[in-house]
């Protein structure tokens, strides 16, 4: 399973990155040139939600820098905290709209689990969590999996909507 899964985040970093700066719709995608540096962790966590989505019947979700970015700087906040929280959503979320034409913008955060498998069981479990991953209005998704200085994981995944 974790080779697969390996395989299947590569194949999807791979397609992600190969697309162009704006579509004819105005939507913004990555480019080969951009710079997200994403995790394997992080990597393992867009796969299993993509596949999660797939089996339902529902589109992939892509990685956009600026979700990226705001989820990156929730979850170092979150470490500076030692806590998880939402706080400042509206601000993220406001960002998003301004930056990145999002009209749904939503959020998932965890701590504490070692694999992306375990926090894809832990937000499944969860019914606001799964509504999130489920949601048939979002395109894109930025995650970010950072560890504190005792070796705790803290996620923030941030899905956006045009």
């Amino acid at each position: 399973m974790k080779t697969t899964i390996k395989i299947l985040a590569l194949v999807f970093i791979a397609i992600s990155f190969t697309a162009c700066s704006k579509d004819d719709d105005g939507f913004e995608t990555l480019t080969a040139t951009e710079t997200v540096n994403i995790t394997g962790l992080e990597t393992e966590i867009l796969a299993l939600v993509n596949i999660h989505r797939e089996t339902l019947g529902l589109t992939r979700v892509s990685v956009l820098t600026p979700a990226y970015t705001e989820a990156s700087g929730h979850t170092k906040y979150m470490i500076d905290q030692g806590k998880i929280s939402h706080d400042n959503f509206e601000v993220r979320s406001r960002n998003l709209m301004t930056t990145a034409n999002a009209k749904v913008v939503l959020e998932n955060v965890g701590a504490g689990y070692t694999t992306a498998e375990s926090l894809m069981n832990a937000w499944l479990n969860s019914e606001l969590h799964r509504k999130n991953i489920e949601n048939p209005s979002v395109q894109f998704m930025g995650v970010s999996a950072k560890q504190n200085a005792t070796g705790s994981n803290y996620y923030t995944q941030i899905f956006i909507g045009r």
